[in-house]
């Protein structure tokens, strides 16, 4: 054997050596903490209130356990799966506020309207949080002011086939509704008529303070 194969051959040992690979996983490891550790933990303080001065509670409707996203079976624009933009996989990590209802109407836009408006009073944390729709039927004096008004909210639709599992408390057919998604892809709060522009507002405000995810 040459001196440049045994040379190849102890790299080829040493690229795949038992240390190697444990010295890996601790880096995968620590770059996961790094990246959705404080995600996690803002999660739990939000929701417990530990070590939070300010007592803070929220002003949405909480949804404990926290609902997958898949769960909805929405797709995007694109047709894929709504729920394969979240998780530690996703490049680009986001908050979205997504407004559900069966017939959109006077109440429906209402909604559609204080999402768009709490998003754009979020100011610099703007960009951090996304929006979007499903809507059964849409009239079609929205349908023709939807590019003017709502070019930036994304129309979702169900999975052909699709069954959603809607949250507990939310029942699209019977009243619209804000659910709140966090950048894992989870259903943590809903929001209706019943709630202000501003309790919407100081929700996601508190938790862009505290997560450095999304």
């Amino acid at each position: 054997m040459t001196t440049a194969e045994k040379i190849d051959q102890h790299d080829q040992e040493e690229a795949v050596s038992p240390e190697k690979v444990r010295r890996g996983r601790r880096t995968a490891l620590l770059l996961f903490a790094i990246g959705f550790g404080p995600m996690i933990f803002a999660t739990i303080m939000y929701y417990t209130g530990w070590l939070n001065p300010t007592g803070h509670s929220n002003n949405g409707e909480l949804i404990q356990p926290p609902v997958p996203l898949g769960q909805m079976q929405f797709e995007g624009a694109s047709g894929k799966p709504l729920a394969d933009r979240f998780g530690p996989a996703a490049t680009d990590p986001e908050w979205m506020m997504v407004v559900v209802s069966g017939t959109c109407a006077a109440d429906c836009e209402e909604l559609l309207y204080r999402a768009r408006q709490v998003n754009i009073a979020l100011g610099k944390n703007a960009n951090r949080v996304n929006r979007s729709a499903w809507l059964g039927s849409v009239s079609d004096d929205l349908t023709a002011r939807w590019g003017e008004e709502y070019s930036s909210m994304e129309r979702l639709s169900i999975a052909s086939g699709g069954s959603p599992q809607w949250p507990a408390g939310v029942s699209p057919d019977q009243a619209p509704r804000i659910l709140l998604v966090d950048p894992f892809g989870n259903v943590i709060m809903h929001y209706g008529n019943e709630h202000t522009g501003k309790d919407m507002l100081e929700d996601l405000k508190h938790l862009l303070k505290l997560s450095q995810i999304g």
